[in-house]
């Protein structure tokens, strides 16, 4: 995907992280220091919005996959971003918070080259072949084939700005650097302009996030770059083409009522693309697994319950579907529930840190702030997600341990055995306080074996979510004594 020839291969050894991701790359840049190695390299140049077409259907026709980490977009985001690449248009993402918006945008560093020549010590990263900016070209004229370059990585290439209300004209576009007049040049001069972000994004991708919140005067700013592809600063008669793609993010309007985006700069996106939540309740829990920073071991099925738990709050009526109920609910739930589990082998002196069914009442508490509620259902904010939370175990359990007959379980607790759970009984103990194994054994056996429960952590995780069920199901009972713990009986 490269723009250069394969035999560049000299040069400073750098490393870098690509944007909006984790892993570390070590690559070096192509060897050519001046304009006229550069020509004798065969170097092309190509604007950006070939250079991001070129390498999609590069990657498109050897079958790789240029959207790492984006999930549950596969046949219907994707596509439609894709054929707005290809048709060179600036794009506009519009869905609710949480929908990967953002994430999206951050990956298309990676259709960039990897690296690419600006003219050295420019402001706005020219390409040698090209200079716009009045410094760069007298510097271009006067040194000919000499004119030194460097290599740009494509991560410098991507330039974001999370719009808010204090948001200026000078931040996007530039405006008159005071301390260049003080130096002593003229305010007629364009060498006095303090270029924004977007000139600074020249030959890159420039993306704004909740474009609504820009002001409507500073919107008016951006039409120019979008259309003709040049700017303008106060009175100067300074023209530059820029060669830069513009992508934006915002939630539908109707939500969003700190603002709109402006008519005129809405028709400047030539595409635009809505999101969505998963639709698939798998994808839903590989975004969690994903995504979330987890301290402990969090088993599947306690994924697949906060999963289920977050796709009942986006169809509640009783929470507000325009604020949307976010991917960072279920994350931030999966983290919790691990940092529950945590807390418990800190008290209790576990080896080996396990979430259990006991840790998602803590989930409730820490996660009713992420969600709004219609009006008239205040006071009911806890009853509705805890009648939710039950809804999501009792699915789980009916998914994974159906046709189990927990007749033996049952019959043993009926007969006045008592387990105990709670956030501060540890894994061995509450395996030590299920009923005598000459009954229960082959059950616990069956359903250890049923969610790939191994370790005592986890097989006490696999077992309480089997006693969860019973209790919604009626078929046993559950209080909690003094101190807190729950006892099923």
């Amino acid at each position: 995907m490269d723009e250069v020839a394969e035999d560049f291969t000299s040069g400073d050894f750098t490393t870098d992280a690509p944007t909006g991701g984790s892993t570390t790359t070590e690559t070096r840049h192509p060897s050519p220091r001046t304009l006229g190695e550069l020509r004798a390299s065969g170097h092309v140049q190509r604007s950006i919005r070939d250079e991001i077409r070129n390498n999609l259907l590069t990657a498109l026709r050897e079958g790789s996959d240029p959207w790492p980490g984006i999930v549950g977009f596969e046949a219907t985001v994707i596509p439609q971003l894709e054929r707005a690449l290809l048709a060179g248009h600036d794009v506009v993402m519009l869905g609710e918070r949480g929908q990967g918006k953002t994430r999206i945008l951050r990956t298309l560093v990676g259709l960039l080259d990897e690296w690419t020549p600006v003219i050295a010590g420019s402001e706005l990263g020219e390409h040698p072949y090209e200079p716009i900016t009045p410094a760069s070209i007298r510097k271009a004229a006067n040194l000919l084939d000499d004119l030194p370059i460097q290599w740009r990585h494509r991560n410098e290439r991507y330039s974001e700005k999370l719009a808010t209300p204090d948001t200026s004209v000078a931040d996007l576009v530039g405006d008159i650097d005071p301390m260049k007049v003080a130096e002593g040049r003229s305010l007629g001069d364009p060498e006095t302009i303090h270029f924004g972000l977007i000139p600074r994004a020249h030959r890159g991708i420039v993306a704004i996030n909740e474009l609504p919140d820009l002001a409507e005067r500073i919107q008016v700013s951006m039409l120019n770059v979008m259309e003709e592809r040049d700017i303008q600063v106060r009175g100067y008669t300074l023209r530059l083409p820029l060669d830069v793609i513009v992508m934006a993010s915002a939630n539908p309007e109707d939500y969003t009522n700190r603002g709109r985006i402006i008519t005129p700069l809405k028709d400047r996106f030539s595409a635009e693309i809505r999101t969505h939540y998963p639709i698939e309740l798998d994808d839903e829990i590989a975004v969690i697994e994903q995504e979330a920073d987890l301290t402990a071991t969090v088993p599947t099925f306690i994924t697949e319950i906060l999963a289920r738990f977050t796709r009942y709050a986006r169809d509640h009526p009783s929470i507000d579907q325009r604020s949307g109920v976010s991917a960072r609910f279920s994350i931030a739930g999966a983290e919790t529930v691990a940092a529950a589990a945590l807390h418990r082998a800190a008290i209790t002196g576990e080896e080996v840190p396990v979430a259990r069914v006991v840790d998602l009442e803590s989930v409730i508490e820490v996660l009713r702030g992420k969600i709004e509620f219609e009006s008239g259902e205040e006071g009911r904010e806890l009853e509705i997600l805890e009648h939710l939370m039950r809804k999501s175990v009792a699915d789980t359990v009916r998914a994974h341990l159906g046709g189990i007959d927990m007749a033996p379980l049952v019959s043993a607790l009926e007969a006045g055995e008592l387990v105990v759970t709670g956030d501060r009984v540890p894994a061995a103990d509450f395996l030590d306080s299920l009923p005598s194994p000459e009954t229960t054994a082959p059950v616990i056996d069956e359903i250890a074996e049923r969610l790939e429960a191994g370790s005592d952590g986890e097989r006490a995780s696999a077992v309480e979510l089997a006693l969860e069920g019973l209790f919604l199901a009626r078929r046993i009972g559950k209080e909690a004594d003094e101190s807190g713990q729950m006892i099923y009986g």
